[in-house]
């Protein structure tokens, strides 16, 4: 019964962390709102896998190594930061007359969101420090952590870009709904950092 407790809560912080807005899932909103959702499907992938690799660092300790070194954390932050913001950047001219056409989004642009993304390091973080920590099998200390924010990721970055693909359905591409997705999405990355 204690052990159903501890994945009960483990995953119930997953849950919340990966469904609450954060800059991952405002830029699947912002690329579902320039895109759709077919289209952003490799950028999607990348998310999860980038995260799976991050969530596996920190499984064999290289959260302790960043405590360790905070000055390097805080300036990997703000480097972070300023690439999740020209992320976001890319589509500003979306919707407007005479704009360049804008690739979506691709594999590889998903795949750097999350190492470069301070909320996604810290609910890695997090969930080993406060949850995995009492944990004793092979399989809860290493796997059940990045599985459980695997199978989290699939769902709510599905939805956050298909909640952008509806924001385009109702508004159509809108210069307006671009940029201000952008705006909130860059807000939610200052957030992030400051936290």
């Amino acid at each position: 019964m204690e052990m159903i407790t501890a994945y009960f809560g483990l995953w119930a912080f997953i849950i919340v962390m990966v469904g609450t807005p954060g800059p991952a899932n405002m830029l699947a909103m912002s690329a579902g709102a320039a895109y759709g959702l077919r289209a952003n499907i490799p950028f999607m992938a990348g998310l999860v896998i980038g995260k799976l690799g991050i969530n596996i660092l920190i499984a064999f300790g290289l959260g302790a190594m960043i405590i360790a070194v905070p000055l390097a954390a805080k300036i990997f932050a703000f480097a972070s930061a300023g690439y999740l913001c020209y992320l976001a950047l890319r589509g500003w001219n979306i919707g407007t007359q005479g704009a360049a056409p804008v690739k979506a989004l691709g594999f590889t642009s998903g795949v750097i969101v999350h190492p470069l993304n301070p909320k996604a390091w810290l609910m890695a973080s997090l969930a080993y420090s406060q949850f995995i920590v009492g944990f004793e099998g092979v399989f809860e200390r290493y796997a059940l952590a990045p599985l459980s924010f695997l199978a989290a990721q699939l769902i709510f970055h599905a939805l956050w870009c298909w909640l952008g693909a509806v924001l385009k359905s109702q508004f159509g591409t809108s210069p307006v709904l671009n940029r201000s997705l952008i705006i909130v999405t860059i807000g939610v990355v200052i957030w992030a950092l400051w936290q």
